[in-house]
């Protein structure tokens, strides 16, 4: 499958928020559907406006996935769950390695097959968190890229 990487345009906020919300439910198991609807208007109007954001795309310019970057951290990447396994995940982090230079990201520990894919991926567990950046009860692992090889 050919993916392109390119820019977001406001208007594709509710296509984020859409592939935020299935991807969430497919693999944050901790999370209950009030949690969900409590941070889905938080995604869609100030988290994405907040971050440099990407888009994995198709060969028709359906967006497959997405990252949201800080000054140096990786804020967010999430895939459609129908595209799972499609490297659309690994397309994008390496786009933002290796374009953006950024090396730091946090990933819900509870999330088991994200924490697997960001250290196949070669980033490294540097620190925990016993709360996201909100307060809230899920704990953070702080990452760092290490390898630096692609």
């Amino acid at each position: 499958m050919e993916i392109e990487i390119t820019g977001v345009v406001e208007t594709e906020y509710p296509v984020l928020t859409d592939i935020w919300e299935a991807a969430v439910g497919a693999t944050h198991d901790f999370l209950s559907e009030k949690d969900i609807a409590y941070f889905r208007p938080l995604v869609l109007n100030d988290f994405l406006p907040a971050v440099k954001l990407f888009a994995a795309r198709d060969s028709e310019g359906n967006i497959l996935g997405f990252g949201g970057t800080s000054a140096d951290k990786i804020e967010m990447l999430f895939v459609d769950p129908l595209m799972f396994g499609n490297g659309v995940g690994k397309t994008l982090l390496k786009h933002i390695i290796r374009e953006e230079k950024i090396y730091k990201l946090d990933v819900n520990e509870q999330n088991p097959s994200a924490v697997a894919f960001y250290k196949y991926m070669g980033f490294e567990v540097i620190s925990r968190s016993p709360t996201d950046s909100m307060g809230k009860p899920f704990p953070l692992l702080h990452l760092e890229y290490k390898r630096y090889d692609f």
